[in-house]
């Protein structure tokens, strides 16, 4: 249950009352609200005499659902980008999966920016399956993607792999990205929840529509309002792609979710031969968001080669959402 409190409440009331009914205190721009778990039906009578309203919701799905908040919540990425609210946009996130070399990034960001698109992507620590393989270039790669956003005017979008170092990616990004095996970790989601940047959380590709919200409420009821959900496919009996992305799930997220829906084709694929068609697939769902890679030279790639795209395939791709956006009342920004 959420109890939105008088807006006379002051901060230190507003604490009281939460330890009273054991409830977390969450300020919102309209002011405080106290969530209760979802067995709570009523009011209390401790605090009966401060409530405003009262929000009955069936499950732990409460910060992020339609019936506390009927609107999407709208989120400014970059000073010329907004996603959500009643903003129309589709926002375009674009770049490498990794930051390789000062060379690698720079061509694409250049690339990126030729388009216009001001949301640039790259990642610095990769949790990846094998120990063997190339796990980022960390710090220094963040110091590069800082490189690029003073360069093209961009926001950054990157992603934390552990607890370890969630300090230096909000330090360096504009938009915090949490990875579909980071989705459970509590140590970075309660620093995302003491965040003020957006974050970017990924669906885990084993978890449930409920898991996965119920993750991101971990950032909303730490007082981060700014949380973005992104579907990237999940793992089914399918072996022939990578996973399966879930557009069944999108469609159900948009319904009862009152949070920004970003797609990522290329992960869901795993082969860049799809990725196009399945992007323009997403594109008509009128979804708030994309995340896609794009790379000088995908072959060469030292991490996901086989469904980045090069920057022809990116570029023909691109223009190809144009009259799919038209036709479903969107832009692209």
């Amino acid at each position: 249950m959420i109890i939105r409190l008088k807006s006379s409440v002051s901060p230190s009331q507003a604490q009281q009352l939460g330890e009273a009914i054991k409830a977390i205190v969450v300020k919102e721009p309209e002011g405080y609200v106290l969530v209760a778990g979802a067995s709570t039906k009523e009011i209390p009578a401790a605090v009966a005499d401060f409530a405003e309203e009262g929000i009955v919701t069936a499950t732990d799905l409460q910060l992020a659902s339609r019936k506390y908040r009927s609107e999407t919540r709208e989120i400014q990425l970059h000073k010329e980008v907004k996603i959500g609210g009643e903003t129309a946009n589709t926002v375009m996130i674009a770049g490498p999966c990794s930051v390789e070399s000062r060379e690698q990034v720079s061509e694409a960001a250049t690339f990126v920016n030729g388009l216009g698109i001001k949301m640039f992507r790259g990642g610095c620590y990769k949790p990846r399956t094998s120990p063997y393989s190339f796990q980022g270039m960390e710090e220094d790669g963040l110091k590069l993607l800082a490189e690029m956003r003073d360069l093209h005017d961009f926001s950054i979008v990157t992603e934390v792999r552990d607890a370890t170092h969630v300090d230096k990616v909000i330090e360096y990004t504009d938009v915090i990205q949490v990875g579909a095996k980071a989705m459970y970790d509590h140590g970075i989601l309660k620093a995302c929840g003491k965040a003020r940047k957006p974050v970017l959380l990924k669906r885990g590709f084993g978890t449930t529509l409920q898991e996965f919200v119920q993750a991101a409420e971990f950032i909303l009821s730490g007082g981060n309002s700014e949380v973005m959900l992104c579907e990237r496919g999940i793992r089914t009996f399918e072996t022939k792609t990578r996973f399966t992305l879930d557009l069944c799930g999108v469609a159900w997220l948009q319904e009862h979710t009152n949070l920004p829906v970003i797609l990522d084709p290329s992960h869901a694929m795993g082969y860049r031969y799809g990725v196009p068609a399945l992007t323009r697939a997403c594109t008509a769902m009128g979804i708030d968001g994309l995340i896609i890679e794009t790379h000088p030279d995908p072959d060469k790639a030292l991490s996901d080669a086989s469904q980045q795209l090069n920057f022809d395939q990116f570029e023909e791709m691109y223009h190809s959402l144009m009259p799919i956006l038209t036709a479903v009342g969107r832009r692209m920004v």
